[in-house]
């Protein structure tokens, strides 16, 4: 498997060691990083990376009219994007009629959703962080939250983007633990996708396995409607259902072989409900897995990549998003080991055991023992 985690880069010297010049170089550097964000997002939203990749190389005028765009607007995206590098110019073209190309690779990355390379959507998720700015002020001045449905589509199915890749690898992955192989080869197994979104882990694990019957909860309803129309074109409706559900629903409608939480645990209110809540549904051989964030033990400064994208995710979507609800446990998205521990032992289960499943995008999965 290949890995569309951060390129590594140098990391800056600590805060305590930098000049007011080493700062400003930084700030003028994260800016010109938020601006290559920003311009991502347009061009994945207009449209203009995919007519680029099918069409090639082009000009602004006829990107504009493929796009039915600007051709002003397209010009100038066109040209930061290869003055950033993203774009490459065609070759002995005259000024007045540029044509624009995308290499192969930047087009996977850009416009393939199904490449574990596809990173577009990472720019859609911070661009829909960056329309509730003002709210994100307000919350972090009286510590009130933001919810999923505050943040829209553009997050939610960024979400579902991101994840969709890995997702369809999820099977591939459980063979490296023969005792949960095991677990969803039997006849008639059931499985539980508790926070299972747009359900594209719901439906790669009932592909892959022919008997398997899969129930997927959520407590969002545009992401269930959206799951029940993927759940049918890929003709697996038959196998796997959704349900808008709570803990106490999701308790009540077990015994299941397996019951899994993907990248979702750190975005609960209650996530010691929801896990006894999965402890309860789950048969007494069956399996408990959680996937979350591939975080260090402790925090350290400067972090490496990973963890400081995840921080970034953490201030603008996922804490908010937990405290939209009231008490809330307010995990944010660096759910260390050790915090996953504690409510797991908190919802009733002995430890956690981290799962030989390695180079698995940002995350890690973790068996639930009792």
């Amino acid at each position: 498997m290949t890995t569309a985690t951060p390129a590594a880069i140098p990391h800056p010297a600590p805060a305590a060691d930098m000049t007011a010049e080493e700062t400003a170089e930084r700030i003028l550097a994260a800016s010109r990083g938020w601006a290559e964000t920003m311009a991502i997002h347009l061009g994945d939203r207009l449209g203009w990376y995919r007519e680029l990749a099918v069409g090639g190389p082009l000009s602004a005028t006829e990107l504009a009219e493929r796009t039915a765009t600007s051709p002003r607007y397209a010009r100038e995206w066109l040209e930061h994007q290869v003055a950033c590098g993203m774009l490459a110019l065609a070759a002995d073209e005259r000024q007045s009629a540029r044509r624009f190309g995308i290499s192969s690779g930047a087009a996977e990355a850009l416009t393939d959703e199904r490449s574990l390379n596809y990173a577009a959507p990472l720019a859609r998720m911070f661009a829909a962080s960056a329309a509730q700015i003002g709210a994100l002020l307000e919350a972090y001045r009286t510590g009130a939250g933001i919810s999923w449905a505050q943040f829209g589509d553009d997050a939610r199915e960024s979400q579902a983007a991101m994840n969709r890749p890995w997702f369809d690898q999820l099977p591939e992955a459980f063979e490296a633990v023969p005792r949960l192989n095991a677990r969803l080869c039997r006849p008639g197994a059931r499985v539980a996708d508790v926070g299972c979104g747009f359900g594209w882990s719901s439906i790669a694990l009932a592909r892959t396995y022919p008997h398997l019957q899969v129930t997927g909860f959520d407590i969002d309803i545009p992401s269930l409607e959206a799951a029940t129309r993927r759940a049918h074109e890929a003709g697996v409706a038959d196998r796997v259902n959704f349900r808008a559900a709570d803990a106490r629903a999701i308790a009540a409608s077990g015994p299941y072989d397996a019951v899994f939480a993907f990248e979702c645990i750190h975005d609960m209110s209650d996530p010691v409900d929801v896990l006894a809540a999965m402890r309860t549904a789950v048969a007494a051989d069956g399996a408990v897995v959680i996937m979350e964030e591939a975080v260090g033990d402790e925090l350290q400064g400067p972090a490496d990549d990973l963890e400081q994208l995840m921080y970034a995710f953490s201030l603008f979507v996922c804490l908010p998003d937990g405290l939209s609800h009231s008490p809330s446990a307010a995990t944010g998205t660096v759910i260390r080991p050790r915090i996953l521990r504690d409510y797991a032992q908190a919802a009733g289960f002995a430890d956690i055991e981290t799962l030989p499943i390695q180079d698995f995008g940002f995350w890690r999965f973790y068996e639930l023992t009792r």
